[in-house]
């Protein structure tokens, strides 16, 4: 897809929204919302944000999401700031879209769609080009975009954002399927070629530890900082979109040394689009594989809890189960004040599973490092088990896993002898 934004031009005006709908029971805190959608606005480029409100709603107007007086007030602050797009955060269906566009006059887009325009500009690798482009068709898909005549300026981009001139997918829900079947083809090829780097990767027995956390919580800074990669860092969402890996050498508590795989993944957001976490599963398999997950989290915000709330619900969403063996991270307690500081040291020291550090000056990262050289220094236990002969994937694994001392068979199936870690066993018995 490349860079679709023309870095010379006058950048769009645009004006921020955040509906809060009283009536729903598990409304958050609407200021940090907010603040949010207005960073994922200055997260793509040539966007100007002129303005930004909270508009609280007792329930939302299925025509137009607002009623009719808030929907007059908003068109005089748009009007008067000479705004051209409004970005709305929340859902906004096809109907209510298309009546605030006629009205305002403007260009419209809900949060799913300026995630996708951003997953857009980011995506650099050809798999996560292709997956962007799946996840845009399936969003487009029930709300087949349109030309507006009344926007003058030419863009590129996915067609959310843009004017006539631009590219737009006009076709009929057909031909977007069309398009969508030759792109999972395309897609196919890309991951089985990645199945076979990985399969490679399993021969060599090293484990993977991935990194996972809300955008912006310092997981890039942090991977540059234990790699020396040169990992692209902004403090902005989603900086990272594509997924890196790096061989790293750790100290062992016998003054050796133990070698890791360390993943850098897409940072997580709450609402995240479900095209998105359908198209980017593949590229999330990391996580799945892993035999280690940092959970690398953002201490200093103001919304930290949420945001673990929304990491631990994607992560299962995509089959991660409660017992995975995970690791939280503490991440920048460089920028929390002296008292705030010594309270998240005191818990993090009190509990074996949480590790309070600082990517940026080190602070804490090499205790960190020798805990997760720890979690692989387990004592092995050699066991003979069957294994059916109509469970050929689990005999498989264990392969894969370099565990097998030998194999025979019996009527019952394969016979091996194993030389396992207590981890191993149990994620064998969970299969």
């Amino acid at each position: 897809m490349g860079d679709y934004y023309d870095h010379e031009v006058e950048p769009t005006r645009a004006w921020v929204i955040h509906p809060d709908i009283t009536s729903d029971r598990g409304r958050r805190d609407a200021q940090p919302r907010l603040d949010e959608a207005v960073a994922l606005a200055a997260a793509l480029p040539n966007i100007e944000v002129q303005g930004a409100e909270i508009v609280r709603l007792p329930k939302t107007h299925p025509a137009a999401l607002f009623g009719k007086g808030k929907i007059q007030e908003l068109k005089e602050r748009i009007q008067a700031s000479d705004v051209e797009l409004v970005l709305v955060d929340g859902p906004v269906t096809p109907v209510q879209q298309r009546n605030l566009e006629k009205e305002w006059k403007v260009k419209l887009l809900d949060r799913t769609g300026l995630i996708l325009e951003i997953f857009s500009d980011r995506a650099r690798t050809r798999e996560g080009v292709l997956q962007v482009e799946m996840a845009a068709l399936s969003y487009q898909r029930t709300r087949l975009v349109r030309a507006w005549t009344h926007l003058e300026r030419q863009r590129g981009g996915l067609g959310f954002v843009g004017g006539p001139g631009e590219t737009q997918i006009e076709a009929d829900r057909r031909a977007i399927d069309d398009h969508l079947n030759r792109l999972r083809k395309q897609l196919a090829r890309v991951i089985k070629t990645r199945e076979l780097h990985r399969a490679s990767r399993a021969k060599i027995p090293f484990p993977i530890v991935a990194l996972v956390g809300y955008t912006n919580a310092g997981k890039s800074t942090f991977f540059n900082t234990v790699t020396g990669a040169d990992v692209f860092v902004k403090d902005m969402l989603f900086a990272t979109l594509d997924p890196t890996m790096r061989q790293l050498r750790l100290e062992t508590a016998h003054g050796g040394d133990r070698d890791i795989i360390l993943s850098d993944t897409v940072g997580f957001i709450s609402n995240l689009p479900t095209q998105l976490v359908a198209s980017f599963r593949a590229t999330l398999e990391e996580v799945l594989d892993a035999d280690l997950i940092l959970h690398v989290r953002d201490i200093s915000a103001d919304e930290t809890e949420d945001q673990k709330t929304d990491v631990l619900k994607i992560l299962s969403d995509l089959g991660i189960k409660e017992n995975a063996p995970m690791i939280e991270v503490w991440n920048k307690i460089d920028k929390l004040d002296d008292e705030a500081r010594l309270a998240r040291l005191e818990r993090a020291e009190a509990d074996n599973n949480v590790f309070a550090i600082s990517a940026v000056t080190g602070e804490g990262v090499k205790s960190l490092l020798d805990a997760v050289s720890a979690y692989f220094e387990e004592d092995k236990i050699e066991r003979e088990i069957v294994v059916p002969f109509s469970e050929g994937k689990k005999r498989a694994w264990l392969f894969a896993e370099g565990v097998v001392l030998g194999e025979a068979a019996s009527e019952e199936g394969y016979v091996l002898t194993v030389l396992w870690t207590p981890r191993q066993e149990k994620q064998f018995r969970e299969m």
